[in-house]
């Protein structure tokens, strides 16, 4: 075997479930640029085959504990970092079932393979849901705990889940309560594309190339400076940063259940994340107000001092500016492969100029095909259907 090969045999291997989804990819990334071996286990139903670049793919599902027992077995695994599950906070209202369903059975199915397969250090993605509505201050680790939607009850529970089988049976734990993730990578190989996507900046560049029309403000009527919601936005990259810093820790000494946040520790309102992208593109959308989404508090921002303290968490791309840019490089290679049918690979494309069909930001962007009908086609070739596990 050559040096190569004898490197990737005796790299130590973690297991990304959820590693073909958004978060995930970065993370996988990330991994293998610190000299980790990262194996993904994904159903795919909402990842994406192409975002599995620097390690195996494993098909499957958490919930299946003896597939998860014999992936750790096989690969040889020495942490897990879980990603996979449900995370629209909308749609949790809608189908609190299935969150449920999904992200707590899938990790009492994670859990049991693990178990029986003698792995006992996990990094956990959780989120700021689980503090629900907690006013204006900045978020700490202290605010109580109190979410308000099934989707940050399911993360809640998951985590007391987790801090109990650490007490009980000796699991290593280091629970992440991240913000809002956005941005991409610099390589330009991953970002945002879901088959349906729910979230800000994606969607606002989405419309700004004609790729859906129903693209709207959820809440102007906040008690804000501006009526909008603010949020935390951090970049995916510091967020994969923040995922290594655990690990790490978990490989070392770590021992029992710790959480803390991950965010930027500053918070921007809707209306200057596209003022923003305005200022990027050189495009502005037209003024859509639509009404408050259930779920959505007016004001969510973190404080990340434990991350700092205990983490050594330094967020260095989370300015806004450098997520839009980002962002923006990624949905301009999207476009591209799209335009080509799927046909094309990302790595061909550079950063392109605004579309031609797109006035200047002093204007109104033309009426253009729409997501709306048939499925978007994705990257990949294929039809996004809106599936999830």
């Amino acid at each position: 075997m050559g040096e190569v090969g004898s490197a990737l045999t005796s790299a130590k291997a973690i297991l990304v479930t959820g590693g073909a989804g958004y978060i995930g990819a970065h993370v996988c990334e990330a991994l293998a640029a610190a000299g980790y071996r990262p194996v993904t286990y994904d159903n795919l139903s909402t990842g994406r085959r192409r975002f599995v670049r620097w390690g195996p793919l494993v098909e499957g599902d958490v919930w299946d504990a003896d597939k998860v027992r014999h992936t750790l077995i096989a690969h040889d695994i020495s942490a897990v970092m879980h990603f996979a599950g449900s995370s629209v906070v909308p749609e949790s209202v809608r189908a609190p079932l299935d969150y449920y369903r999904n992200n707590v059975g899938g990790l009492f199915g994670l859990l049991g393979g693990m178990r029986e397969a003698g792995v006992n250090r996990l990094v956990f993605s959780s989120t700021c849901a689980v503090y629900g509505d907690p006013g204006d201050d900045p978020i700490t680790e202290a605010t109580p705990l109190a979410p308000v939607t099934p989707y940050g009850r399911s993360k809640l529970g998951c985590e007391q889940i987790l801090s109990d089988a650490s007490a009980a049976h000796g699991l290593n734990v280091i629970a992440l309560r991240y913000f809002n993730a956005s941005g991409a990578s610099a390589s330009g190989l991953i970002g945002e594309d879901r088959p349906v996507e729910t979230h800000l900046i994606p969607r606002a560049m989405m419309a700004l190339r004609g790729q859906i029309d129903d693209f709207a403000v959820h809440g102007t009527d906040y008690p804000t400076p501006d009526g909008t919601a603010v949020r935390d936005y951090v970049h995916v990259g510091d967020l994969a940063q923040g995922h290594l810093a655990a690990l790490t820790q978990l490989l070392g000494d770590r021992r029992g259940f710790f959480a803390c946040n991950l965010g930027a520790g500053r918070g921007h309102s809707v209306r200057q994340v596209l003022e923003a992208i305005t200022n990027h593109s050189g495009l502005r959308l037209p003024d859509a107000a639509g009404a408050r989404r259930a779920g959505d508090p007016p004001h969510l921002v973190s404080d990340i001092t434990l991350a700092r303290q205990a983490l050594g968490f330094a967020p260095r791309q989370s300015d806004l500016p450098s997520i839009v840019a980002s962002a923006w490089a990624w949905h301009s290679r999207l476009s591209a492969v799209r335009a080509f049918g799927g046909a094309a690979r990302l790595s061909a494309f550079r950063t392109s100029a605004p579309p031609t069909w797109a006035l200047p930001a002093d204007g109104v962007p033309a009426r253009h095909p729409t997501a709306h009908g048939p499925a978007l086609q994705d990257a990949d070739g294929d039809h996004a259907d809106g599936r999830w596990g």
